[in-house]
């Protein structure tokens, strides 16, 4: 794959970003993701919202996306008052051939997978860059408890060949926990039987694999939108 333009870059984000709107009608409650390519979505909505009466109220997966849903005069949920959403649209690091994603590079793994569970669809959004066939080249985000992290470390570097690194000096989620980036290289054949393995390490929070959550990727490349859904897609 060639490489692109950083300017090339931002027009396919935007592209992705806004095409995914197109999946939100009016009375929806959605899941708003997080990153630089939901940032559009975000914007478009907004948008939607001033210009055309578009009427949809979100659960938010970071602080940044509270902060710019709101700027953007879009209603938040919380869960107290929520008992489903329609769909959610979030970003991803990596996809598969089968629509398993690496997510977590933002830090708000956590938050999006809980709100991507508690929702009757995924979308996700995605430039080609992020488009490979195995996954692994993007470092696998962990999000680990703070009580005895350098132990959850060593169990995970147990299954990880190449290092398990504590992102960032200081660096902690919206959620108050570490986040360790395990390399595993573009390894992962199996992310099903992986993100079951990381997951039964006590200390684990939550695991940047996402398998078989998504439904539907909307991708953005230099000539034009491509939709990749799955055959069994709830969308």
């Amino acid at each position: 794959m060639r490489q692109f333009t950083v300017e090339e870059m931002e027009a396919m984000k935007a592209e992705a970003g806004i095409a995914a709107c197109a999946f939100v009608e009016s009375g929806m409650q959605i899941g708003i993701g997080t990153g630089s390519t939901v940032k559009y979505t975000i914007l478009e909505l907004g948008r939607r919202i001033r210009e055309e009466g578009l009427e949809i109220a979100g659960i938010p997966t970071s602080d940044a996306t509270e902060k710019l849903s709101i700027e953007q005069s879009i209603p938040m949920l919380d869960w107290d008052s929520c008992e489903h959403l329609d769909l959610v649209i979030d970003g991803a690091d990596e996809f598969d051939q089968d629509l398993h994603l690496i997510k977590g590079g933002g830090g708000a793994l956590l938050r999006e997978k809980i709100v991507a569970e508690s929702s009757g669809g995924m979308i996700v959004v995605a430039d080609a860059s992020k488009r490979v066939d195995v996954l692994g080249a993007f470092p696998l985000p962990i999000e680990v408890n703070p009580y005895g992290w350098e132990q959850t470390k060593r169990r995970i570097e147990s299954l990880c060949a190449g290092p398990v690194e504590l992102r960032g000096t200081g660096y902690l989620t919206d959620n108050g926990n570490p986040i360790l980036d395990a390399h595993f290289g573009a390894t992962i054949s199996d992310p099903v039987q992986l993100e079951s393995d990381l997951r039964a390490i006590a200390g684990v929070v939550e695991v940047g694999l996402f398998t078989n959550t998504a439904d539907v990727v909307v991708l953005a490349a230099p000539g034009g939108c491509e939709l990749i859904r799955k055959q069994t897609a709830r969308l």
